[in-house]
């Protein structure tokens, strides 16, 4: 309907252009909008005042020529215009149901765009380090990304989603070395365990599914693996030099093949438990990225030389380490991407990695990054910058972590200590469907208190019940329907919707006609919270139709042409719940 009244304007402006109302060279960009206020009509439009200026008169002046020029249109009953110079429209109610038999038409495929754009797009998302298992801050940036990537793909968008697996670095040798110590420990051997290590459970399971599987072939005298280490933080030492010491000892002890071992052990056992639990969130991948890959292919040397030949990486004297000039690209500082003994940041692989994701073929790569990753941005930009891509093929989309309440009290959260709330163990107390539909509710930047009483409670307050239960209700009236001995002729009540009358009515079939263009929007500017919120207003406006009118009525015209609206509303319901990862239930 946007684009029919789009239309019909870009025919008036012709007219106005034609008889030199308007410059001939003037560019016109024409906005549709939905009206928030049904007093104002379906539609309304500021082309008037956009172009009050090229044409050199009041903009209410503009807008009535314009009204005037508008061709005649059977869907349209009639504009007004409003404040400095807006266009209302006023769909006629034939125009407007029309929506009712499109949604039964297309089913689960109304709102979708049919034709593909030729742009490709990789969303990469989640990409916690498989130091642990995700908790529950993880899993709203699941939640976001997998819902911001199948709203992407209903807009059109051509979409690969991917986990960037950080598999290298020093995070992952300090799980290593905890588990290995651990494993010590399974073998019998006491000793004090270091204060920077990981201590959850999980860790002493991968310790004993090792020992399990190794015997007690990996393991070496305590007194070894201690001998001249620094002291830890709880003995006045520095509990950072404390771990690196123990990390160097335990690859000297065991040697390349089976220090390998212990770390595969640990990487493996938890990023198995990641897919599983992303799997089971309904959070799928079509690639899982290694990091340590770009090692081996030399995709980290080759983007370094890349900017070493473009004059963008210089050795510092002083320290010995090679430096990106991020400063030349907005940067506060420059960075380090290699230090004095040769070995590589964490910089440079995100370097190489990012290098890796426009060569195969990405128009726009969309990194959705925890929110204390902020700093992060600017020299990431100019690193794509420096190797000669845009940097606005990059979009960075910020997620706050989600704050659990138990009651009153805050759940505090620490991967290292172990005392941290999974996102399994939050899914088993409310439920996949309820975490989906809570993680997008708010802009992805706002913090979020996520009410675990809230969200278990069988009430209107809570929204995702709300709009579960509109649909299990439509379900419920057609089985009724049954057992009273009728059934639902759909093209009895298409042909008898002039019957719907009432307001109640009317703003549930207005509300149907706005699906698509919720979608489109909610997709293009990457925010799933205006379709959750979508979804609960038309969940009150059916539940308030439901409430008013009676459905299962011996008038049969009217009761096939309120079955077919409800119907049409349960469709929109459902597909609204699948792109948000949500199940919609036929009983409740």
């Amino acid at each position: 309907m946007k684009e029919h009244i789009a239309e019909l304007i870009q025919s008036a402006l012709n007219s106005l252009l034609e008889n030199g109302v308007l410059p001939a060279d003037v560019q016109p960009r024409i906005m549709v909008e939905n009206t928030r206020d049904k007093s104002h009509g379906d539609f309304a439009s500021n082309v008037s005042l956009t172009l009050a200026k090229a044409a050199k008169r009041n903009p209410r002046e503009l807008a009535q020529m314009i009204t005037d020029a508008l061709p005649a249109s059977p869907q349209l009953d009639r504009t007004e215009i409003a404040g400095p110079g807006f266009i209302n429209f006023f769909m006629n109610q034939e125009s407007t149901a029309a929506v009712v038999e499109q949604i039964l038409t297309q089913g689960q495929s109304f709102g979708l765009v049919e034709k593909k754009s030729d742009e490709k797009v990789q969303v990469e998302f989640v990409s916690a380090n498989p130091t642990g298992p995700l908790h529950v801050g993880h899993g709203r940036g699941a939640a976001y990304g997998a819902t911001v990537s199948d709203l992407l793909e209903a807009a059109g968008v051509n979409v690969d989603r991917e986990y960037y697996v950080n598999d290298a670095g020093r995070q992952m040798n300090i799980l290593a070395t905890s588990v290995w110590l651990r494993y010590l420990e399974k073998c019998g051997q006491e000793l004090i365990f270091p204060c920077n290590g990981y201590k959850g459970a999980y860790v002493h399971d991968i310790a004993a599914e090792l020992q399990a599987k190794e015997g007690d072939r990996l393991s070496r005298p305590v007194a070894d693996v201690f001998a001249d280490i620094p002291d830890d933080e709880p003995f006045g030492g520095d509990k950072e030099i404390h771990i690196d010491a123990l990390i160097e000892r335990a690859n000297a002890l065991l040697g390349e093949d089976d220090y390998r071992i212990v770390f595969d052990a640990g990487l493996d056992s938890i990023l198995t438990d990641i897919r599983d639990d992303l799997g089971e969130f309904g959070v799928n991948y079509q690639t899982w990225f290694s990091e340590r890959s770009l090692t081996s292919t030399g995709d980290v040397d080759r983007a370094l030389e890349t900017l070493t030949e473009k004059g963008f990486i210089y050795k510092d004297e002083t320290d010995g380490n090679f430096w990106f000039r991020s400063t030349e690209f907005g940067d506060d500082k420059d960075r380090v991407v290699k230090r004095a003994n040769g070995q590589t940041t964490y910089f440079a692989s995100d370097i190489a990695y990012h290098m890796n994701k426009f060569e195969r073929g990405y128009d726009k790569v969309i990194n959705i990054w925890g929110a204390d990753h902020h700093g992060y941005i600017t020299r990431v930009k100019a690193a794509i910058q420096a190797l000669g891509y845009d940097p606005e093929r990059l979009v960075v989309r910020l997620v706050q972590f989600a704050i659990l309440y138990r009651g009153e009290e805050r759940v505090q959260m620490s991967t290292r200590s172990g005392s941290f709330v999974t996102l399994r163990e939050l899914r088993d107390e409310v439920g996949s469907d309820a975490c989906r539909f809570f993680y997008v509710t708010r802009k992805a930047e706002q913090h979020m208190d996520f009410d675990l009483e809230l969200a278990k409670s069988e009430s209107k307050d809570n929204p995702v019940y709300y709009i579960q239960y509109a649909h299990a209700r439509v379900c419920s009236v057609m089985r009724k329907l049954s057992e009273a001995g009728w059934s639902w002729d759909k093209a009895a009540g298409l042909a008898a919707l002039s019957r719907l009358e009432t307001e109640h009515e009317k703003d549930l079939i207005t509300k149907l006609s706005k699906y698509p263009d919720v979608l489109k929007n909610a997709g293009l500017s990457h925010e799933p919270h205006m379709l959750a919120n979508y979804l609960k207003e038309l969940a009150s406006d059916f539940h308030t139709y439901y409430n008013a009118q009676k459905m299962l009525i011996e008038d049969a015209e009217l009761r096939n042409a309120r079955l077919t609206l409800s119907e049409a509303s349960r469709q929109v319901i459902s597909n609204g719940l699948q792109l948000l990862g949500v199940s919609a239930p036929e009983h409740m």
